[in-house]
C-alpha cells in the first residue's frame, strides 16, 4: 500500500499556525509586531534549513505566551485558512483513509480539529503536543516527540517502518528531509502558498497545488486537469483585480505585449482589451484555446463566429463598465468550473446547477441532428448512469453538458471525443 505524508503549516493550512497563534495571543502586547516578526523569522530560518527544527521551534513556544482560549480561536481561524485545492478534495480523503498521514512539527492541539474534518483519522496525525500549568497556559512541550527534535520526521518515519511506497508533500526543509534521508520514493514541493527556493530546487517534482500532485500520480480528484498546467494570455490593458482572480483560481497567467500564433497556440484562456484582439484566422491553430475573454467589446461578427465554429466561448464587456475587472473573471472561471455560458456573445445560453457526486462531461459539435443520441449511446453500452443532461444549440453548434455518476475508463472519453462532428470535448471533474 502506497502513504502520502503530507505536511500541515503552509500546505494543509494557506499558513503557519504558530505564527497566527502569536497574533491572537500577543494581540494586546505592546511589543507585538517586534515579537511577530521574530517569531516570523525563526520560522523562516527552520523551514529553509538555516536553523535546526528544535532551536527555532524552542524560540517560538517561548515567544507565544498563549492559553487554551488562544487555542480555541486559532482552531476556528484555521478551519477557515485549509489550503484550496486540499479543501476542493475531500473526496480523496474519504476514499484514502488508511494511506494519508498528516506529520507535522505543528502541534496536535490545533491540527487533529482541523484536518479530522476531512475524513483524516486521528491516529494518523502525528505533531508535536504541548504541555499546559494549571490555568491552561502554554509553558513547553513534550522533548520526547522525536518531532520535537531536529530530523524529527525522519526519526518517526523510522519508528513507523511504513511498508509500499512514500510520497511526501510539504513546503519546508524537514519534508525534504524525508526524501534526503532516502526514506520516501518523491518528494514534492508544495507551492501553492509559499515557494521556498532552497526546498524547491531539491525536489522531485514542484507541485503548485493538490490538483498537480493527484494528477501526476493518477488519483481520484476534484477536476480533471490541473489549472496550473493551463495557460492564461494576458495581452493589453488588462486589470490587475481581474488576473488577480484568475491568479487565485491558479492558473498559470503569461502577460506579452501582443498575441503572437506561438503564444497563442499554447494558451487555454485569452485575456485581452478591445484593442488587442485576435484575427479571426488565428483561431484556426488556437487548439488549446477553450476561452476568450474581452475587456471591451467584441470587435467583427466574423471574430465571434469563427471562434464558436472551433468551440472557443467568447465573453466581452463593455469597456468603460465600472464591473469589467469583475465580470471578465467570473464569467471565465464560472465556464471553466461548471461549463455555464450565460452572458457569452457566441455561444448558447446554458446554467446548469452543480451536481455533488457525480463527473461532468462537456461535449461541443457541429449542429446536426443525431448526436446527443450517439453520445447517449457511449453512455448506454458502457453502463454509466445519467444523472443529469442538458443540450442547447445555436444555428452553429449544438453544446452539450452530461453528469454522470459512476466512474469510467479512458475508452468512453475516446469514443465521445470520436463521435463525427465533434468540435471539442472536455471532461470537468
Amino acid at each position: 500500500m502506497d502513504h502520502f505524508i503530507i505536511d500541515f503549516d503552509s500546505t494543509f493550512t494557506q499558513v503557519e499556525a504558530l505564527d497566527e497563534l502569536a497574533r491572537i495571543s500577543l494581540k494586546s502586547h505592546p511589543d507585538r509586531e517586534k515579537i511577530y516578526q521574530e517569531i516570523e523569522d525563526l520560522t523562516n530560518l527552520a523551514m529553509e534549513g538555516k536553523l535546526s527544527f528544535s532551536q527555532s521551534l524552542e524560540g517560538r513556544v517561548k515567544l507565544l505566551q498563549a492559553n487554551r482560549e488562544h487555542l480555541k480561536l486559532l482552531i476556528s481561524h484555521l478551519k477557515k485558512k485549509v489550503s484550496t485545492s486540499f479543501s476542493r478534495n475531500t473526496a480523496f480523503f474519504k476514499h484514502h483513509p488508511n494511506e494519508v498521514l498528516i506529520v507535522s512539527g505543528g502541534f496536535k492541539e490545533f491540527i487533529t480539529p482541523v484536518v479530522t474534518e476531512y475524513h483524516i483519522k486521528k491516529e494518523n496525525i502525528y505533531a508535536n503536543t504541548f504541555e499546559f500549568d494549571a490555568d491552561g497556559n502554554i509553558v513547553g512541550y513534550d522533548r520526547t516527540n522525536p518531532l520535537s527534535q531536529e530530523g524529527g520526521k525522519v526519526k518517526l518515519l523510522k519508528e513507523l517502518n511504513l511498508q509500499g511506497d512514500i510520497y511526501g508533500i510539504g513546503d519546508g526543509y524537514s519534508d525534504f528531509q524525508l526524501k534526503e534521508s532516502g526514506m520516501i520514493k518523491k518528494f514534492f514541493a508544495f507551492t501553492e502558498n509559499i515557494e521556498r527556493k532552497s526546498v524547491a530546487e531539491k525536489a522531485d517534482h514542484i507541485t503548485p497545488s493538490f490538483d498537480e500532485f493527484l494528477y501526476i500520480n493518477k488519483l481520484p480528484r476534484a477536476i480533471s486537469y490541473p489549472k496550473n498546467r493551463i495557460k492564461c494570455l494576458v495581452v493589453g490593458n488588462v486589470d490587475e483585480e481581474a488576473l488577480l482572480q484568475m491568479r487565485k483560481e491558479g492558473y498559470n497567467i503569461r502577460q506579452r505585449e501582443s498575441i503572437e500564433d506561438k503564444y497563442l497556440h499554447e494558451a487555454g484562456i485569452l485575456l485581452c482589451d478591445e484593442n488587442n484582439q485576435p484575427k479571426a484566422e488565428q483561431l484556426l491553430n488556437a487548439g488549446r484555446l477553450k476561452i476568450i475573454g474581452i475587456f471591451g467589446k467584441v470587435q467583427s461578427r466574423k471574430l465571434a463566429e469563427i471562434a464558436c465554429e472551433n468551440g472557443i466561448i467568447v465573453f466581452d464587456d463593455p469597456k468603460y463598465n465600472p464591473r469589467n475587472a469583475d465580470f471578465i473573471p467570473k464569467r471565465v472561471i464560472a465556464f471553466m468550473n461548471e461549463g455555464k455560458t450565460h452572458t457569452s456573445c457566441n455561444f448558447p445560453d446554458l446554467q446548469p446547477p452543480r451536481v455533488s457526486n457525480a463527473h461532468r462531461l462537456i461535449h461541443i459539435h457541429r449542429n446536426v441532428p443525431g448526436i446527443l443520441a450517439k453520445i447517449n449511446d457511449v453512455f448506454a453500452r458502457h453502463n454509466i448512469n445519467i444523472v443529469g443532461e442538458f443540450l442547447v444549440t445555436n444555428p452553429q453548434i449544438g453544446y452539450v453538458i452530461t453528469d454522470v455518476n459512476t466512474g469510467y475508463d479512458a475508452q468512453v472519453l475516446n469514443e465521445l471525443k470520436a463521435i463525427e462532428h465533434t468540435i471539442k470535448f472536455r471532461l470537468l471533474y
